[in-house]
């Protein structure tokens, strides 16, 4: 029985890549820093706005790295809905039950 070493082959930097990467790195830290600013800057009495705004920037978070680190950006618009739409549906319904819950708590309250 004769015992065979794997054959490892060395690839090149592919630059292209690692600047893709790169830009990525600083949208997102860019978003972030964003973020920290607001949180930091934004008066208490303005909270509603502090709310829709970090929700807006954790989605267009949460868009860079599903496209560019699960890979999802370079596929075909079907694929891409296939996945958005079934996502966007929970999310109206845990709006349903949040908006529902304040109104049964109301509801209750008034009684």
């Amino acid at each position: 029985m004769e015992h065979q070493t794997p054959q490892i082959e060395v690839q090149p930097v592919n630059k292209a890549k690692v600047k893709n990467f790169i830009k990525v790195m600083l949208y997102l830290a860019a978003i972030t820093a964003i973020e920290f600013a607001i949180a930091f800057t934004v008066p208490h009495e303005h909270k509603w706005i502090r709310i829709i705004v970090f929700i807006a920037l954790t989605i267009v978070k949460a868009y860079y790295i599903v496209a560019e680190f699960m890979h999802l950006g370079h596929e075909k618009k079907s694929l891409k809905m296939s996945i958005v739409l079934p996502m966007l549906f929970v999310v109206f319904l845990i709006f349903i039950m949040i908006y529902q819950g304040g109104a049964i708590l109301e509801a209750l309250a008034n009684t």
